[in-house]
């Protein structure tokens, strides 16, 4: 277990041996919650209001963090992923334009809410079940201040669940999801953790958060991985075929007839090559570009969208992919932003 893992333990046994009186821990416990909530939506607010006041915008994206690692199978590292994406957004090594020419520098194409403070939450034993609920209320806060849109940042793969299902909620009705990854993430229950980062999109197509889920870059599945996207009725586009399937990866139509396109992009989607950072390491991955090409191509109402599983602690050569899950965020945001 992590170092962050082992301090939410460490409080909670702390908290569990001091006697505390179940109905004094729950105010405290809402105390933080209600907190972290309130630090949320002024931010949004604050963010919204200066862009209505500046005009001509109809989406923007805006970035809010969720650093939340203890649901994952392996390592635990993406935790700390989002203030060090920001770095790389930030860093000066590169200019602040997209690729599609539009200028994150300008409020009006991306903002930035902060963190959901997930550590300090869990450090007053708050369980997995209201944790999920905090982050769905989150991004709702920041879909309620018109024109921001959520570009979240994680994290594991677990966060796809809440911030999906308030995406869903907000908008009144299921989206379209386009997921990169290795991997499906769709077990029923992975180790006995419904919320692990390998059972999120069970969770989003249980809940009937979804109308159409395509899987794109998969090269890590199991039978159970293959029964669950038949039982969903997932799209899943194995590396092993993405010769065949480029050009119709390249040209997806996605949205119509539902509230909008959800984009979920795993670090791990890469091939290691150009993204050693990612606690499962998959080689036969994508490249960057069919990446991009995938992105640039879409043509949908991107209403939301996160990139998840960067792990910090294995990005070793240079802040590499870092840079990498900032180019990711980089072109989100010209999809998302209107």
């Amino acid at each position: 277990m992590s170092i962050i893992g082992k301090r939410g333990v460490h409080y909670l046994q702390k908290l569990k041996t001091a006697n505390i009186p179940p109905e004094l821990l729950e105010k405290g416990q809402n105390r933080v919650i209600d907190a972290s909530l309130t630090l949320i939506r002024e931010r949004a607010k604050l963010k919204g209001e200066l862009l209505r006041a500046l005009g001509g915008v109809k989406a923007s994206s805006t970035l809010l963090g969720v650093p939340l690692g203890h649901n994952s199978s392996f390592l635990q590292g993406p935790a700390f992923a989002p203030p060090r994406i920001r770095e790389a957004i930030w860093c000066g090594s590169t200019n602040s334009s997209t690729e599609e020419g539009k200028e994150l520098n300008d409020p009006r194409v991306l903002t930035d809410v902060g963190d959901v403070p997930v550590q300090e939450i869990r450090d007053c034993g708050v369980d997995d079940d209201r944790l999920m609920n905090v982050i769905s209320e989150s991004v709702k806060l920041v879909m309620e201040e018109d024109p921001l849109r959520p570009l979240v940042l994680g994290g594991d793969h677990s966060i796809s669940f809440p911030v999906v299902r308030a995406v869903s909620e907000k908008l009144g009705g299921p989206v379209d999801i386009l997921h990169l990854d290795a991997h499906p993430d769709i077990y029923h229950c992975f180790e006995g953790n419904k919320y692990s980062h390998a059972s999120s999109f069970a969770r989003i197509m249980e809940g009937g958060y979804a109308r159409r889920l395509l899987q794109v870059g998969i090269r890590s599945i199991t039978k159970e991985g293959r029964e669950q996207g038949k039982r969903f009725g997932v799209e899943q586009y194995e590396m092993r075929t993405f010769s065949r399937d480029r050009q119709l990866l390249e040209n997806l139509k996605l949205g119509e007839g539902v509230k909008g396109v959800y984009i979920s992009i795993d670090v791990d989607c890469l091939d290691p090559a150009f993204a050693p950072g990612v606690s499962h390491i998959e080689p036969g991955g994508l490249s960057f570009r069919n990446v991009l090409d995938i992105l640039h191509n879409l043509q949908a109402d991107v209403v939301a969208a996160d990139v998840v599983e960067f792990n910090p602690q294995r990005d070793t050569v240079d802040g590499m992919t870092a840079m990498v899950a900032a180019k990711l965020v980089r072109e989100l945001t010209a999809k998302i932003s209107k």
